[in-house]
């Protein structure tokens, strides 16, 4: 896991085109490459998780088919969506889905409202 200081070095935010602020790759990305977790709270540990949406919960689908939401609270939450994304999550951890270029505002696809019938 990149710790914050380690984020900002890659990544910064700024005014978006597709709402409020973005995320802004500082450096080039490969297709594929690790680009950090989605973290909640200092002093945050795993069991932390949230148990009702907000602005910048992001849901993971467990391996039980159980839904987890987490808070998260470092430079990743300021992601915007697009239906042709730069990057996706692979639980709570982010990969780009294709090579990103300096400067580019970095994407995801936000999907559908987990079933609340699902969430702890």
């Amino acid at each position: 896991m990149l710790e914050d200081s380690e984020l900002e070095t890659l990544y910064y935010v700024d005014d978006s085109g597709i709402h409020g602020k973005g995320l802004y790759a500082r450096v080039p990305i490969r297709k594929g490459e690790y680009m950090g977790t989605y973290n909640g709270p200092e002093g945050y540990e795993e069991g932390d998780e949230v148990l009702e949406n907000g602005s910048h919960v992001l849901w993971a689908e467990q391996d039980n088919g159980e839904w987890v939401g987490r808070d998260g609270q470092n430079i990743l939450r300021y992601l915007n969506h697009s239906p042709v994304p730069h990057a996706e999550f692979e639980g709570f951890d982010l990969y780009a889905v294709r090579n990103i270029e300096q400067g580019e505002e970095l994407t995801i696809d936000y999907g559908e409202e987990p079933d609340p019938d699902f969430c702890d």
